[in-house]
């Protein structure tokens, strides 16, 4: 007989009466772990553990065959008779409900060797495919090819280098590869293209193609044998599928319902429905991630389920038997996997998926599970790819914590008096995030503490979006004016949703540090099986309950109250937003003067919210590269805007225009200042001193026509020169001399590239040199030679590729420093 314990929390005795069915958990695992290991080990070692799981099943079975059963079997010649004790006379074994009899245990350590074996064979079948002789030698020599290719997944758009055009990242599949040199190979391989050419952007899954470029060495731990660069369009070779050509139509038709919407609801909602993200606000984007809540912009199997889940609802108020509502689920999912077109990710957002709901549309809940197994079995073998594939852990953690964990949670809140639908909103979300944080703290590094509150929040609003998003999809063909309607409808559930991760991420300590990597991952792992299993015991919860409330209560209000960042008196900050400029000088408390807006709207808007910016007085645009204004979103998100000034060169073109639209949808028209123009709002007083006049024919007359400001912050004098280079550095010497020019702080031109000229940096003469510059760049910033000689001249030089956000204060003893430390998010 089952007991309460009276605290509230689930506990021990709160178990479903039926142990889970992990028949094949063990298969499973191995299988996946194996593959994982056989993408990173030399073929050799695969070869050694595949080789070592065959020996130990023969190894076993001898065993089994000279030693006989384990437990029950024919009775030997001789043997005594059991004795058949009464029920009541044997003794009860005490065993937990996942502990297995010992007559399984040997089946456990079969299935467990059966795994290694199909894990390490499946994968390194294919490593041995991927590194076969004749290509790896052309990917070591940069070859460049002519390529037949098979585009396996949807291009994705990401973004380039600053000041360069977008790259489109194509997964595709080789049909035969000819070097310039001659030759042919027929070879079946994976390759990761990376295209400049727009001609990427509209093809379709089970497209064949041909395509030039070079080849370049993949980062390894994937199939992928190489990467493929090329900056022409693609010839194409016949046409898609139907079914590819039907999704895209639906697609289409849903992006153009979606238009009328404001950006980001209208960018949000093709991202529930089929995971189509081209549209979706960056800022949106970081926020999801903040939040815990990624998992809801990308075909995932929670869509899957929402989808299916609506159908069998309706198959069973139409009063359907079992089978009939699992066939009638099952054409629902083939046509919602037509609908985002059937990928591989998209093909295992749909297999998990489906699995949480087998149990339900048979009557066999504990089904469930052994499917789970499986199905993670076959993916593998199918693609041992997805064993390294982030997207599939939480695929496969996900479904096994709405599996094996929210069952119990949500039965022990029913029998504490919780509603019935409350108790699946807290049981469901807790468990999927309990399941994921492992892997999502190896990856982001942090561990955070508003995601189940946040996805909580989120509940109510995904399967109206969704549901209504699919709707809009499929009647946009046939009646484009009910599209609209249903995106319309579907628009104000994306809204809840774009709220509540924007709030959720503007939490106070809403994230905690955490290791990244492996080690992040493992550790915590291992610390959530020890909290859960340890919170069995009453006494235990109570205590882990008392030291949570604790922790919350003393830390809390710590971290609001002295969150050490910005630091106490900052004069000006240097954002680390990657490969650009964000630099931001304090009005008052909330209100800034930033000067550029970055590459990254995120980046940019994570310092601004860190910094507690709520109002942009004035932003001044230096010059309109990419680098200094695709930011821009992120700066003006949730922020009121004052004034935009800018230089009066009015190319690039495109840059020119972003910052007039961006400008534009605030009520504010940007004005062209040239030198002697100033602005002075409460501690900061800014002058225009470049460029003297403007400049053309020289190395790069956008960069030589940058805005230089003079300021003066509590009493500290800056000088910020934008992406100046020697022509506009001698011209302002030229024109100020070196009293002019000289300042106590100096924001290094053009990330610190080489084109500097010495007598400039010289007559500066500052004590704090800040170089805002991207990690691992490609265009060799800052430069070692320009480095050294600000060092020689007594400045302390920081770099936010290094060091993160800078934030400069000023002492007893004059300037100092504060550091945040890097950013793994703005790398």
């Amino acid at each position: 007989m089952k007991t309460r314990d009276g605290d509230g929390l689930p506990g021990a005795d709160d178990r479903p009466a039926d142990p889970p069915d992990l028949r094949l958990a063990g298969f499973a695992v191995a299988t996946w772990l194996s593959a994982l290991g056989a993408l990173h080990w030399p073929v050799a070692v695969t070869g050694a553990v595949a080789a070592g799981a065959v020996l130990a099943l023969l190894a076993l079975l001898f065993s089994r065959s000279t030693a006989g059963p384990l437990t029950s079997g024919p009775r030997a010649a001789g043997a005594p008779a059991p004795v058949d004790r009464a029920p009541e006379a044997r003794p009860a074994a005490r065993r937990l409900p996942w502990t297995p009899r010992p007559d399984h245990r040997l089946w456990i350590v079969v299935s467990v060797l059966l795994g290694l074996l199909c894990g390490s064979a499946a994968a390194g079948a294919r490593v041995a495919v991927r590194d076969a002789g004749p290509v790896t030698d052309l990917v070591a020599g940069r070859a460049s090819v002519t390529v037949e290719l098979v585009v396996r997944d949807d291009p994705r758009p990401i973004a380039g280098s600053a000041g360069r055009p977008p790259l489109y990242l194509v997964r595709a599949q080789t049909t035969w590869i000819r070097p310039d040199e001659g030759g042919r190979i027929d070879a079946r391989l994976r390759l990761l293209v990376l295209a400049t050419d727009a001609g990427w952007r509209p093809l379709l899954p089970g497209q064949r193609l041909i395509a030039t470029g070079r080849l370049a060495q993949p980062r390894g731990g994937d199939l992928h044998a190489a990467v493929l660069n090329t900056g022409t369009a693609p010839v194409l070779v016949g046409e898609p599928s139907w079914a590819q050509r039907a999704a895209g139509s639906l697609r289409a038709g849903l992006q153009l319902a979606c238009a009328p919407l404001p950006d980001e609801p209208g960018g949000l909602l093709p991202g529930l429905v089929v995971g189509d993200t081209s549209r979706l606000d960056p800022a949106v984007e970081e926020d999801f991630r903040a939040t815990g809540m990624t998992h809801l912009v990308a075909v995932s199997g929670s869509n899957v389920a929402i989808v299916i889940g609506l159908v069998l609802l309706l198959a069973r108020w139409a009063r359907a038997g079992p089978w009939l509502a699992a066939a009638a689920c099952a054409l629902a999912l083939v046509g919602f996997v037509i609908l985002a077109r059937p990928s591989p990710s998209v093909v295992r957002a749909g297999t998990m998926g489906a699995i949480a709901l087998i149990g339900l549309a048979t009557g066999r809940p504990r089904a469930a599970l052994p499917a789970l197994g499986a199905a993670v079995t076959v993916l593998v073998v199918y693609d041992p790819g997805l064993a390294g594939d982030a997207g599939f852990a939480l695929s496969v953690l996900a479904t096994g914590g709405l599996l094996l964990l929210a069952p119990g949670w949500r039965d022990a809140l029913r029998r504490r008096g919780t509603p019935t639908w409350l108790a699946d909103a807290l049981a469901v979300p807790a468990a999927a995030q309990l399941a994921c944080g492992p892997v999502v703290a190896g990856l982001s590094g942090t561990v955070s503490l508003v995601a189940v509150p946040a996805n909580l929040l989120a509940v109510p609003a995904i399967a109206p979006a969704t549901v209504l998003g699919v709707a809009a999809a499929v009647v946009s063909p046939l009646w484009p004016a009910g599209a609209e309607f249903a995106a319309w409808l579907g628009g104000w559930p994306a809204w809840w949703l774009v709220v509540v991760a924007r709030y959720g991420a503007r939490a106070p300590a809403g994230t905690l540090p955490w290791l990244d990597g492996v080690a992040g991952g493992l550790s915590l792992g291992l610390l959530t099986l020890v909290v859960v299993r340890l919170a069995r015991r009453p006494a235990v919860r109570r205590l882990l309950a008392v030291g949570v409330a604790a922790v919350v209560v003393g830390a809390l209000p710590v971290r609001l109250a002295a969150p050490g960042w910005p630091p106490s008196g900052w004069v000006v900050a240097a954002c680390a937003v990657g490969q650009g400029d964000t630099v931001v000088l304090p009005i008052a408390a909330g209100r800034a003067v930033v000067v550029d807006a970055g590459p990254d709207p995120a980046a940019a808007d994570r310092c601004l919210r860190r910094l507690g910016i709520r109002e942009v007085s004035l932003l001044v645009i230096s010059h309109f590269h990419a680098d200094h204004v695709a930011g821009l979103d992120g700066v003006l998100r949730g922020r009121r805007l004052g004034a935009v000034v800018t230089t009066a060169w009015p190319e690039p073109a495109a840059g020119r225009d972003a910052v007039e639209r961006a400008a534009a949808t605030r009520g504010v028209v940007p004005g062209q200042v040239a030198a002697g123009w100033r602005f002075v709002a409460g501690q900061v007083e800014l002058t225009v001193v470049g460029p003297p006049e403007g400049m053309s024919g020289t190395r790069s007359d956008p960069n030589n026509n940058s805005l230089v400001l003079r300021a003066r912050v509590g009493g500290t004098t800056m000088l910020f020169t934008g992406d100046a280079e020697e022509e506009e550095q001698r011209a302002l010497l030229e024109r100020y001399g070196p009293a002019g020019v000289r300042a106590e702080l100096l924001k290094v031109p053009h990330h610190g590239s080489v084109y500097q000229d010495a007598a400039f940096l010289a007559a500066v003469d500052p004590a704090v040199a800040l170089v805002s510059v991207g990690v691992d760049n490609d265009y060799g910033h800052p430069n070692p030679a320009l480095l050294a000689m600000l060092t020689r001249g007594g400045a302390r030089v920081l770099r936010t590729d290094v060091d993160g956000d800078l934030a400069v204060v000023v002492g007893e003893r004059g300037l100092a420093v504060v550091v945040r430390g890097p950013d793994h998010q703005a790398r």
